[in-house]
């Protein structure tokens, strides 16, 4: 059993931290925000010192079963206009958002507890000073079958089909 299940079971000392950093290509810089009232610097899982901004976060993840529905929604409080300024440049770039979500031990900031979920944010809503994002990690409903396309270009035998 490792130390996050045994937290997750039982508690103990260690609180678990999770983060969120959102990038894009039309940004400077990506947005770092962690769960808490403490600032979190970090290491990332490539052994990158991040200092992550505190927030008020709240994550609903999906339930396990097989509807295909991958999307996970994150809602947070106090944000600033900052944040909304990036977001207006993201869609007026149309670039894409992507969104990391890990989770650290107040035990051991040198690595996330579990593997990180890398998402791409799909939409959201911004009401006040709090902002919800719903992101999803794969579309298995969407995929395509078989996922190679056969065309003339791939396979030049099917012009004489």
């Amino acid at each position: 059993m490792t130390i996050l299940e045994r937290v997750y079971a039982s508690g103990g000392p260690e609180v678990i931290i999770p983060t969120l950093e959102l990038t894009c290509d039309a940004w400077d810089e990506p947005i770092l925000i962690c769960a808490g009232f403490e600032d979190q610097t970090v290491v990332d899982e490539n052994g990158v010192t991040k200092t992550f901004i505190a927030a008020g976060i709240d994550v609903a993840l999906p339930k396990k079963g097989n509807t295909g529905n991958q999307t996970l929604t994150f809602a947070i409080d106090n944000i600033t206009g900052a944040a909304q300024r990036q977001i207006d440049a993201a869609l007026e770039a149309e670039e894409r958002v992507t969104l990391i979500y890990r989770t650290y031990l107040s035990s051991d900031l040198n690595g996330p507890a579990e593997p990180p979920y890398r998402m791409t944010v799909l939409g959201g809503t911004m009401t006040g000073t709090q902002v919800q994002i719903e992101a999803g990690y794969f579309d298995l409903i969407n995929t395509a079958w078989p996922r190679d396309l056969y065309t003339t270009t791939f396979a030049p035998g099917l012009k004489y089909l």
